[in-house]
């Protein structure tokens, strides 16, 4: 992949081995077309321990209203900042109001979604990801992995700005062809608004911080992020499979708007909490690149999906990345000491995803131990500099 692209992003696996499960060659030539299953196939079935339904109330998620930056509300803001403080240290899971993105646009990117995923599948198809690479379509994941598989589709490309040509678009006429340059245009305007929303929000976790007003936020205004669409099929037998398993975002941000069928499901104290869909509010979740970036002040949680029977459900999640050769370092001013991490680059953390994949809390905890082989994971950390 060039440089004008962005890099290839796998996200954590859901299975509790640090490493890469060989997929066996059948599954990994299987073509799942999940509209059409009568049941679920044997390489979708989970453990009844993974897959049983959730008991637990809801998570008490704030629906934080980010217009506060701009408005001069003093109070509105400090209220704001209180929320995102308190959620990203214990969950790390909030909702944005007030965020300026054009309602008419945020239908369009899920219905043009919709109307990727009901295409027939040799379509769809023509799009497949090449593997070791993030854009383009997957159905289950099942060119990665042999069981365990995800009821869902999913269509990922990558983004940034600042090319000759808008990338998004340049994706859609190159792979599918003309009659979809309008999709594409609909989603180069969505990554657009999506970099544009991230930004801000990088101006409230800096207030949450205490840290130097601009240090995120310039940190990530040449960043190569993800965006990602998912599919969530009816599914004849959703207390058997999960549509997402149990994973950490690597990325730094996670922006997703749901539509209103709901599914998406928080781990908080050994319960799997859901995420009540708020009209016009959009899911942020940090991931571990930013846990990282606050020292660990802020939480990278696990988080899954659940399917259900009757309703498909559509998702867009937009992963904000930094560029490849940034240095993940805190800033001095995050308030925790010692140093809880070493030093190092977007691409370091990238390979070590692709092959090392963990579905707990303590990837950046394996990471440093790989990254850093020759001392204790901690006193590398502390040294505040890159491993030597």
């Amino acid at each position: 992949m060039d440089s004008s692209q962005a890099p290839p992003l796998l996200l954590r696996a859901p299975t509790p081995s640090i490493d890469l499960p060989a997929a066996k060659d059948k599954a990994a030539a299987a073509v799942f077309d999940l509209r059409r299953e009568p049941k679920i196939p044997a390489p979708f079935v989970w453990p009844d321990t993974d897959a049983r339904p959730t008991l637990a109330t809801e998570l008490d998620v704030p629906v934080v209203d980010v217009g506060m930056l701009r408005n001069g509300d003093g109070a509105g803001l400090r209220t704001a900042v209180a929320q995102v403080a308190a959620a990203c240290a214990t969950h790390g899971f909030f909702q944005v109001c007030g965020h300026g993105v054009d309602a008419a646009l945020a239908l369009a990117a899920l219905d043009s979604a919709g109307d990727f995923f009901r295409l027939p599948l040799a379509e769809k198809q023509r799009a497949r990801r090449v593997p070791g690479t993030v854009s383009g379509y997957t159905s289950a994941h099942a060119d990665r992995f042999a069981s365990k598989l995800p009821w869902k589709e999913t269509l990922s490309f990558g983004f940034h700005d600042g090319a000759a040509s808008p990338v998004v678009v340049d994706y859609f006429t190159s792979i599918l062809g003309q009659d979809f340059e309008q999709m594409g245009r609909v989603y180069q305007r969505y990554c657009e608004e999506m970099k544009a929303l991230s930004l801000t929000i990088m101006e409230l976790l800096e207030l949450s911080l205490g840290v130097e007003r601009g240090y995120y936020r310039e940190f990530f205004e040449d960043s190569r992020s993800i965006m990602r669409c998912n599919y969530y099929p009816p599914c004849p037998e959703p207390e058997r499979t999960l549509g997402t398993g149990p994973h950490c975002d690597p990325t730094a941000l996670t922006i997703l708007l749901q539509d209103d069928v709901g599914g998406l499901e928080v781990l908080v104290d050994g319960d799997w909490r859901p995420v009540r869909p708020v009209p016009g509010a959009m899911v942020i979740n940090i991931g571990d690149t930013f846990m990282a970036l606050s020292n660990g002040r802020y939480k990278s949680c696990l988080h899954r999906a659940v399917v259900n029977r009757r309703q498909e459900r559509r998702s867009l999640a937009f992963f904000l990345c930094p560029r490849e050769d940034r240095v993940v370092r805190p800033p001095p001013t995050t308030g925790a000491s010692p140093r809880q991490y070493p030093d190092f680059t977007w691409a370091d953390l990238m390979r070590f995803t692709q092959s090392h994949y963990r579905a707990d809390t303590r990837t950046l905890d394996a990471f440093t131990r790989w990254l850093c082989p020759h001392g204790p994971a901690q006193e590398a950390a502390a040294a505040a500099t890159s491993c030597t």
